[in-house]
């Protein structure tokens, strides 16, 4: 069992908005366990901000490229020691670079660039992880960066039709689109696409939620029916309300764009980086 410090207690203090002693009554019943003490909390419903648990304290940039014909995109998270030098015209202008390096090969070899950024810049530097979208058929990659760096988004919308790519109206749709994932933070596109071990994790808590306590039988499970499907409505990024509309669904408003181009348009991947954030 990891020792109860007063250090640990304020970290899931600081990942969940609960209070002191709640936070420290989890972390004996989760034997020091920080996600265990947090799935305890959403059980209780003391935990606010659960999103936050296994992020790390790592600074740096994410950093995007995107072909001038709009058809691979990437992404990449350079850490580096100090937000000093996350905010250096050097350490941004080297990020810069290997986004572009890697959206024009994807087998590029950046461990040179890498080794020589560290020698200029004079701070420890990792490329933690990168991804490349490369469009297949009709449609375009678009990326976003948040923040002052620290959120980046890249997303492939497409269409069935080259001529719908080149209006006006789609690239407004797909620059809105990431300016979505940016804010709302879904985890897929549509609930198909969610991993079964988060839907039955919510399950899990929905279960042992204490809005369950002295419920009949027969109500049990309509109330963790909709428990899930208010996750979903928060997961899933067609079922979230749009940025520049919340009363609106994001489905509903690219089934409308969809509608004025003629055309059918899907959402078919995306990626979203934030620093420091814990890697599944």
């Amino acid at each position: 069992m990891s020792e109860i410090t007063p250090a640990l207690v304020g970290k899931l203090r600081e990942m969940t908005n609960a209070g002191l002693m709640d936070c420290k009554n989890a972390l004996v019943d989760a034997k020091g366990n920080l996600d265990g003490a947090v799935d305890i909390l959403r059980k209780k419903g003391a935990a606010s901000a659960a999103k936050k648990a296994g992020r790390d304290a790592k600074e740096g940039l994410i950093a995007q490229a995107v072909t001038a014909n709009g058809k691979v995109g990437v992404l990449v998270e350079v850490n580096c020691e100090t937000d000093f030098v996350a905010r250096n015209d050097s350490f941004k202008a080297f990020c810069s670079d290997l986004a572009n390096k890697i959206a024009a090969s994807p087998t590029a070899n950046f461990e040179p660039d890498r080794v020589a950024a560290v020698a200029r810049i004079g701070e420890n530097i990792q490329i933690r992880r990168h991804e490349r979208l490369e469009v297949g058929g009709s449609g375009l990659v678009a990326a976003y960066i948040h923040t002052g760096g620290k959120v980046g988004v890249l997303v492939e919308v497409g269409a069935s039709r080259d001529i719908t790519v080149q209006q006006e109206i789609f690239k407004q749709l797909v620059r809105d689109i990431t300016l979505q994932i940016a804010a709302a933070s879904p985890v897929s596109v549509s609930r198909a696409d969610v991993p079964a071990v988060l839907i039955e994790k919510e399950k899990e808590i929905a279960a042992q939620s204490d809005a369950l306590k002295n419920k009949p039988p027969q109500a049990i499970a309509k109330i963790i029916e909709g428990k899930v499907n208010k996750f979903f409505e928060t997961a899933c990024l067609l079922e979230q309300g749009f940025v520049k509309n919340p009363e609106l669904k994001v489905e509903a408003h690219i089934g409308a764009v969809g509608k004025q181009l003629s055309d059918t348009v899907t959402v078919r991947r995306f990626r979203r980086f934030q620093i420091g954030e814990a890697l599944a």
